[in-house]
């Protein structure tokens, strides 16, 4: 049995105090005049909040991921527009002339598949530019891989009319190899199919330029974390972690917003290594987004006292007027004060 504990004085022996909890050490190492920084710097960001949405995406934009320069859907529809006006708005004629094409057997030329696509009106005007660029694949094969590329115009029609089904459909088909050769194809679908939440869809287009053989670029990195990030589930992080990884070792340049889509998908799983990680690998840090993820991070990583500093530096009142303030994301206050609430500090 162990022995007594001996008390010195009178009265009643006095029981061992219980050991500190974390939240109280926590609150001993925040001073209250740090604390008075916080609550300033906080007062001064709400007056500035901004939602922070889908991280890297435009809130306000056409174009949520890339620009009109990647797809190039307005000057499609403009040269749409051109070709209608030269047939006077009638295509009947023309679009008679190449199913007579189609049932006789005879050759489909460039030209006459790049018109068809260009005068193209509803889906059933899709279904007949289908047969025609499978005929025409049959019979061009890979003497013309090097020549105009169709993929694009075929993934801006189908944009242009909200069809997303045929577009994946052709996209997949074996027999196709070689027609979509191009990574904007990939990326015009996979923008269409982000765009309408099929985020799922996106990530197997993805998986198919990869089995194609299609070499990544930076735009193709963005949308591939930003898919990852919006699945928001343990195999899209592992992926996105993969994606990564691979990119570094090929050597591959990514986008400051692909980062931001990495750090973001990690912190989604709690994957709070991962988000460091990505974080660490943030060269331009001169940036609204990377600023508010680099609180999350520390703020999920107990990091209390390092967000403290980003706060002071924040508020600091030496800073010029034309050096931009750092503004914090409805998201990332509220994540400040449930951690604070979380160890104990009121406010």
């Amino acid at each position: 049995m162990a022995p007594r504990e001996e008390t010195v004085g009178r009265g009643p022996a006095r029981q061992r105090s219980a050991p500190a909890r974390p939240g109280h050490k926590m609150a001993a190492v925040l001073s209250r005049s740090a604390r008075r920084v916080a609550r300033a710097a906080v007062r001064r960001s709400v007056v500035r909040l901004f939602a922070l949405g889908c991280w890297g995406c435009a809130s306000a934009g056409k174009w949520y991921l890339l620009t009109e320069d990647n797809i190039k859907l307005q000057e499609f529809q403009q040269a749409k527009a051109a070709i209608r006006n030269e047939f006077h708005g009638n295509k009947d004629p023309y679009f008679k002339n190449i199913k007579e094409k189609l049932k006789d057997n005879r050759i489909i030329l460039k030209n006459e598949l790049k018109i068809l696509l260009h005068l193209c009106q509803t889906s059933s005007d899709v279904d007949l530019a289908k047969k025609v660029i499978y005929r025409y694949h049959e019979q061009s094969g890979i003497t013309d891989l090097r020549g105009f590329k169709f993929g694009p115009l075929f993934m801006r029609l189908c944009f242009e009319l909200d069809l997303e089904t045929p577009a994946v459909e052709l996209i997949k088909d074996q027999n196709l190899r070689g027609f979509f050769s191009d990574s904007t194809s990939f990326h015009i679908l996979m923008t269409m199919l982000f765009k309408k939440g099929r985020y799922k869809s996106a990530l197997e287009v993805l998986a198919e330029m990869k089995k194609q053989g299609i070499p990544f670029n930076k735009e193709t990195y963005l949308l591939a974390f930003a898919i990852c990030y919006k699945l928001g589930s343990l195999e899209s992080c592992k992926i996105s972690a993969k994606l990564l990884e691979e990119a570094q070792l090929k050597g591959d340049t990514l986008p400051l917003r692909a980062f931001f889509f990495a750090v973001a998908s990690a912190l989604k799983q709690d994957d709070i290594a991962q988000a460091q990680f990505c974080c660490s690998q943030i060269r331009k840090t001169e940036n609204r987004l990377y600023s508010n993820l680099k609180v999350l991070v520390q703020l999920r990583s107990g990091l209390l006292e390092e967000v403290i500093k980003t706060l002071e530096a924040a508020m600091d009142v030496d800073t010029p007027p034309f050096v931009k303030k750092i503004e914090f994301s409805e998201q990332v206050i509220h994540s400040f004060f449930s951690s604070y609430s979380m160890y104990g500090i009121v406010y």
